[in-house]
């Protein structure tokens, strides 16, 4: 994904609500939101080119989310693995506190930067690998927003969804929250924030949802992971220039 905002809230009937947008090439070849055949007990999208995904769940109630760090200053190894294979993987490790524990400590090198998110129903672990190094921690309760930079760097897009999720009510919040994610309207330039790239592309990268008809977003998801494990998924996707393609809502336990 590139762009989500979640409400943590462990301990509670509803522990992790959250939604997002994926933006990415409108060719890159995708499956939509399903169950996977070679890995029956994963639902998500699916990066089809590469093998990974952006946002799964698996059955236990384990939950996967990923956005790529946007840095021009920051060094990439040649010829580096998916990210989106991170997903994937941390949903089918048997200790996933151990395999993130090797990814903060060296194994997440190999890979361009990154956030991942892994929820479980009383967890939530947040790895960070950036210009600055790789951290991992535990995500406090609370409303948070993510992108390409650290949790919570307070980008314009990244406050507006935050601020939505939350302004809304347990009722009203996919609505709410979905019009903030649907918002095409770009930040004025004293807000842009500077990852290096040309400003014309920092412009269109600032709105939170993305439109173009070579690149933009192409899906927005919602997730709920309840107390006792069970996993909702809505996913709507999108063609070039934001023409709706469909909706799906699946779930896991």
């Amino acid at each position: 994904m590139c762009l989500m905002a979640f409400a943590w809230q462990p301990g509670t009937a509803l522990p992790l609500r959250l939604a997002g947008n994926r933006d990415e090439l409108h060719v890159r070849p995708t499956a939509p939101l399903g169950y996977w055949d070679d890995a029956p007990s994963l639902l998500g999208g699916r990066d089809l080119e590469a093998g990974g995904s952006w946002l799964a769940a698996t059955r236990g109630g384990r939950v996967a989310a990923l956005t790529n760090v946007r840095d021009l200053a920051m060094t990439t190894p040649p010829d580096v693995p998916s990210r989106g294979e991170l997903v994937a993987n941390a949903l089918q490790c048997s200790d996933i506190e151990q395999w993130l524990t090797d990814l903060a400590h060296h194994k997440a090198q190999r890979y361009a930067g990154f956030n991942l998110l892994v929820a479980t129903t009383d967890r939530l672990w947040y790895l960070h690998h950036g210009q600055h190094g790789i951290t991992l921690s535990n995500v406090p309760p609370g409303v948070h927003g993510l992108s390409n930079a650290e949790l919570n760097t307070p980008w314009p897009k990244v406050q507006s969804v935050r601020e939505a999720l939350a302004q809304s009510s347990l009722d009203n919040w996919r609505s709410t929250l979905g019009q903030a994610l649907h918002n095409t309207q770009q930040a004025p330039d004293a807000q842009l924030p500077k990852t290096g790239v040309e400003l014309a592309l920092e412009r269109r990268l600032s709105a939170a949802f993305i439109l173009g008809e070579t690149y933009g977003t192409r899906a927005t998801s919602w997730l709920t992971l309840d107390h006792q494990g069970h996993i909702n998924i809505t996913e709507q996707r999108f063609g070039p220039m934001g023409r709706f393609k469909g909706e799906t809502t699946l779930a896991i336990s």
